[in-house]
């Protein structure tokens, strides 16, 4: 499965889900981690991994633009992955556009703010274009470092069930200091046990996503 994590905004928390992502599948799979992203974070975090724990468990590579499409393409007739995971956005690029054209599942992680809301509505103009080339493109939005109590979460969910050609997962992910503590020591989520709410989070959007 190809799954690219996008948003024209950035902030929004895509890298955090792909790198967590990556690493949670690649303790059963062949997994790929592209990099799309112009800050190159994804693969910032790989090397940190790596120097940490000797491997990062999962291969790395960086693409941007025509070139991520090709790759892919590339990859996916040689069958030598089980999954890919594209970590691309932040804005409208060409690599996110190349990405849309190429994957099974768009993730666009959205925080439960009106900003985010407002970008997932533009995405959502993207998929439609991208359609057009990979009408078996899946749009699915997830609210990303949502908030522990209060109604902005369903607020948010609201407007985004309304965003047409994007559904939302009923699955949430917490705003939770375990991500970027975890992170810092070049681990997922996964691979921790003291928060066990975002550990079950985690696992509960692997298997939303069938994979």
């Amino acid at each position: 499965m190809i799954i690219s994590l996008g948003n024209v905004k950035g902030g929004v928390g895509k890298t955090t889900l792909a790198v967590n992502l990556a690493i949670a599948l690649s303790q059963k799979h062949r997994v790929l981690l592209i990099d799309g992203d112009e800050q190159g974070t994804s693969l910032l975090f790989t090397k940190l991994r790596t120097d940490q724990l000797g491997k990062a468990g999962y291969g790395i590579q960086r693409y941007q633009g025509a070139e991520l499409r090709s790759q892919v393409l590339k990859f996916s007739q040689e069958k030598t992955h089980d999954h890919i995971i594209i970590d691309v956005g932040g804005r409208d690029t060409n690599s996110l556009r190349a990405a849309l054209t190429v994957s099974d599942v768009l993730l666009i992680p959205a925080q439960p703010r009106s900003f985010d809301i407002w970008a997932v509505d533009q995405m959502s103009e993207l998929v439609k274009e991208a359609r057009h080339l990979n009408p078996k493109l899946k749009a699915l939005a997830i609210l990303n470092a949502a908030d522990p109590q209060g109604k902005d979460n369903e607020e948010a969910a609201e407007a985004i069930k309304g965003i047409e050609g994007i559904d939302l997962l009923p699955v949430t992910i917490g705003r939770r200091k375990a991500f970027p503590n975890v992170a810092a020591t070049g681990q997922g989520i996964t691979e921790q046990t003291k928060d066990r709410k975002a550990l079950q989070e985690m696992k509960s959007l692997i298997k939303t996503l069938d994979i």
